[in-house]
């Protein structure tokens, strides 16, 4: 008899166990690669290359808050029901003489892709109406100005919350 030792040797590649080894590195490689895609073709809205320029401007947001203070402005924004379109009721003193338009901002708190800038036509004395681009779900900064800039509401809308939107100066006199 034989004592020879019989072994059946196959090639690496028809062996599971690489397999099964390299299957960890490469899923890490295929998710880095699509992370790094992401990073790539993202917009990363909550940075803002002009940072210091916005700094330098905040007096100058904070002396058109005083405005409004000032003139007495109120607004209440309304989206209509299709929300299609949005409505504004402002209210001032009595020697605010008051503009043709006004300019309301949407801004998305984290996906500046989605802010819109609306101008709004006067309707009536104090009544302006304008058209969305989208409508506005979810939780939006709402700012209304006039087109020179002299003045600004400002607040937080949640237009499934809330029916209606009430603006009032951010600074007291």
């Amino acid at each position: 008899m034989s004592n020879q030792l019989r072994l059946d040797v196959k090639p690496w590649y028809a062996h599971p166990w690489p397999w099964l080894l390299m299957a960890g590195p490469f899923v890490v490689i295929l998710a880095g690669l699509f992370t790094a895609y992401l990073a790539i073709s993202s917009n990363d809205g909550l940075v803002d290359d002009d940072y210091y320029k916005q700094g330098l401007a905040i007096n100058r947001i904070v002396e058109r808050d005083r405005n409004a203070s000032q003139l007495g402005l109120q607004a209440d924004v309304f989206q209509n029901a299709d929300q299609s379109s949005v409505r504004v009721m402002i209210q001032g003193s009595a020697a605010l003489a008051m503009p043709e338009a006004i300019v309301l901002r949407a801004v998305h708190p984290t996906r500046t892709g989605e802010d819109q800038i609306v101008v709004l036509r006067r309707e009536a004395n104090g009544v302006y109406s304008g058209t969305l681009k989208a409508s506005l779900s979810g939780r939006w900064l709402i700012a209304l100005e006039d087109e020179k800039r002299a003045w600004r509401l400002f607040g937080s809308w949640s237009p499934e919350k809330e029916a209606r939107l009430h603006l009032s100066p951010a600074v007291s006199q």
